[in-house]
């Protein structure tokens, strides 16, 4: 299935984890597909992975905080495949909470602000007169659970929740102008963010219904619906793929049925 043969995508974020993930499934749906990403080599190391996959892909480095860096990213974009049809606004930074709320340093809220929310939105300004001109754009950002309940993490899940509220707004605006503009909201995902601390993603698996945590190809799959023709009559929608975890408390049931068996 070539869902997006003759397409371009552009991702942010794309050197690894979700955004390498989501490269590669439109890559393989028919794609050309613009990898960026603030680190050159996992920028070059993705498109190539695609590439040798047969697929087709270029890589560009890209920070989301520098105004410039974006336009000359959407410009590549153009220039190197002749437009721009979908945009993957994936880039992000989170930052561990001070013990305290009252230590909270303002350096730490700022940076994830603006590489997370700000981000997306210079991402989504430059793009959306292309998205328009293509006749069938589409924007997918990536938020998460954190923007819809509290998972810890105040700078990343306001910036989250935040992007979920800049969805609707844009999705109202761009309608008119035939782009759409939704969000996938993650639960854990076994990306290199986890790993790479020294975390096992596992350690938390019995939180969710469905007893396991996420693999970045289940958020490519959600991305890759969202900004597909399959989805040309929903927009200004944040769909949950979380395993199930917004939507049952795992945690209190478990609690609940052990208090019943002591009671027995």
């Amino acid at each position: 299935m070539e869902r997006f043969a003759g397409h371009t995508a552009l991702i942010t974020g794309a050197g690894r984890g979700i955004g390498a993930a989501v490269a590669q499934r439109l890559a393989a749906e028919g794609a050309g597909v613009l990898v960026t990403d603030i680190d050159p080599a996992a920028a070059r190391r993705s498109a190539a992975e695609i590439r040798e996959q047969g697929g087709n892909a270029r890589e560009f480095t890209c920070d989301v905080g520098d105004r410039a860096s974006v336009e000359a990213a959407v410009a590549h974009a153009v220039e190197t495949f002749g437009a721009l049809d979908v945009l993957v606004n994936n880039a992000y930074s989170c930052q561990p909470d001070a013990p305290l709320f009252e230590d909270e340093d303002d350096e730490v809220w700022a940076r994830d602000l603006d590489l997370t929310l700000t981000g997306a939105y210079r991402c989504s300004r430059a793009a959306l007169p292309h998205l328009a001109a293509s006749g069938r754009g589409a924007i997918v950002s990536i938020g998460s659970v954190n923007g819809l309940q509290d998972f810890g993490n105040h700078a990343y899940s306001a910036a989250k929740a935040g992007l979920g509220s800049l969805t609707r707004t844009l999705a109202g605006h761009a309608g008119p102008r035939g782009v759409r503009v939704n969000l996938v909201a993650p639960g854990t995902v076994r990306t290199p963010a986890w790993t790479s601390n020294g975390q096992d993603p596992d350690s938390v698996s019995q939180l969710y219904p469905l007893g396991r945590v996420g693999e970045p190809a289940d958020i490519a799959a959600a991305v890759a619906f969202l900004a597909s023709r399959d989805a040309s009559w929903i927009t200004g929608v944040v769909l949950p793929v979380d395993g199930g975890i917004t939507a049952v408390n795992t945690a209190f049931r478990s609690t609940r049925r052990a208090a019943e068996r002591d009671g027995d």
